[in-house]
């Protein structure tokens, strides 16, 4: 590969496409791999478009592993998070960018069949023309269309409904992340709405709770434990959390609404915690 190699130009934004698309930056950088031979192997000739063209093929290839991971998900040891990734602040100026990356939405794409999350985020992310897409997904355009209604009908329903002020939710995951430090049950229960849910993926490595546990008491004297080194890093395009306790590593990841945690997302397994040290370029 050259320098001047369209793979390379666009690999920022590739990596963002199957990421998004898979919600795992190693299986995205498999993605991106068997999508490079497709590419060193095509005929540049009849390439006219080659943004399009790795566009479809990531795409084609990330359909491909998100049917061959749906049954490895399935037998997951408890919950499965999304690998949260460590960006730059600069993540969060392109606000539908953040928003689309962020582990409560990655969360709920999960619920979506693959075609419908490619689908969603070729047209809803990166606004790709509804022909394009179809040739990436293998259907027609007004099939394209219905999919994509459906998707978004499905998503509006299950996301995050209000949108935070960078700085309310920086001020929001410093109390949490303080009160988590002290251990204290009633600042833990003070920063938190009454019908929060916290999430945690262990993956069958690292203590986790095995399913959500919801409602700020129950959560609250979960966490109520001191001790614990904390620290605001920046995850998917927002501020979040990096918590130690006894020499493991686990991220938090919040939503908030009305200055309130609402939903706690915290990854202990450590196979999707090795990306943590150098930021990811997400594009689009």
């Amino acid at each position: 590969m050259t320098g001047g190699d369209p793979f390379v130009a666009h690999r920022s934004l590739l990596f963002t496409v199957a990421y998004e698309m898979l919600g795992s930056a190693a299986d995205a950088e498999d993605v991106l791999q068997e999508s490079w031979l497709r590419w060193a192997a095509a005929d540049r000739a009849e390439v006219r478009d080659p943004r399009a063209y790795l566009v479809r093929t990531v795409t084609r290839q990330s359909l491909n592993r998100l049917r061959s991971l749906s049954r490895s998900r399935e037998d997951y040891v408890g919950e499965w998070l999304p690998e949260p990734l460590l960006t730059a602040p600069d993540v969060a100026d392109d606000v539908e960018l953040a928003e689309s990356v962020s582990i409560a939405m990655l969360t709920v794409l999960e619920t979506l069949g693959p075609t419908e999350r490619a689908v969603f985020v070729l047209r809803e992310v990166f606004e790709l023309p509804y022909g394009e897409i179809a040739e990436a997904v293998g259907k027609s355009a007004s099939a394209v269309r219905q999919i994509g209604r459906r998707a978004r009908a499905h998503v509006a329903a299950r996301r995050p409904r209000v949108r935070v002020s960078r700085s309310e939710q920086q001020a929001v995951v410093e109390r949490f992340l303080a009160a988590l430090h002290t251990g204290e049950l009633q600042a833990l229960l003070d920063v938190m709405a009454p019908d929060v849910v916290m999430i945690a993926d262990g993956g069958g490595i690292a203590a986790a709770a095995a399913a959500p546990v919801r409602g700020a008491a129950s959560v609250a004297r979960l966490l109520a434990r001191p001790g614990r080194a904390v620290s605001v890093v920046w995850l998917n395009g927002a501020p979040a959390g990096r918590v130690e306790v006894d020499g493991r590593v686990a991220t938090v990841s919040l939503v908030v609404e009305s200055g309130k945690v609402t939903r706690i997302h915290a990854v202990a397994n450590p196979h999707k915690l090795t990306r943590l040290a150098e930021p990811a370029e997400l594009v689009r």
